[in-house]
């Protein structure tokens, strides 16, 4: 259901703002315009389901983000380049050049995964 496209382009990445403190900035990955199973999705309902993500990329992490030891004592939750699954809704939501990024805390993070396809909020 996701493409796994990361975002490569270098003007669009030049303009990314940077997380400050304990932030990440995350990419939503683009949805396909169709369903594993084959059916299409109307514009409206990619848009919604791209709102309600739970799968992000990595692309930046504030500096002061996991240097907590007594909330992290076992270092980063996730690095610079991974694919996360975190809480819907989550954080600050803004768009780039029609793509859509967030800017969540560190403690947001609930899992890394290695592959998004297939994921989808239950």
């Amino acid at each position: 259901m996701y493409a796994t496209d990361k975002v490569d382009d270098e003007q669009l990445l030049a303009k990314l703002p940077e997380p400050k403190g304990y932030k990440l900035l995350i990419a939503i990955p683009e949805l396909e315009g169709k369903t594993d199973g084959g059916v299409y999705m109307p514009d409206s309902l990619t848009k919604m389901e791209e709102t309600a993500t739970i799968i992000g990329y990595v692309i930046s992490i504030g500096a002061e983000a996991y240097t907590d030891k007594e909330r992290f004592p076992n270092g980063p939750w996730c690095e610079k380049g991974d694919f996360i699954i975190f809480r819907s809704y989550s954080g600050t939501r803004f768009k780039l050049h029609n793509k859509e990024f967030r800017i969540i805390n560190d403690d947001t993070v609930e899992a890394v995964v290695e592959d998004p396809r297939g994921y989808s909020r239950a």
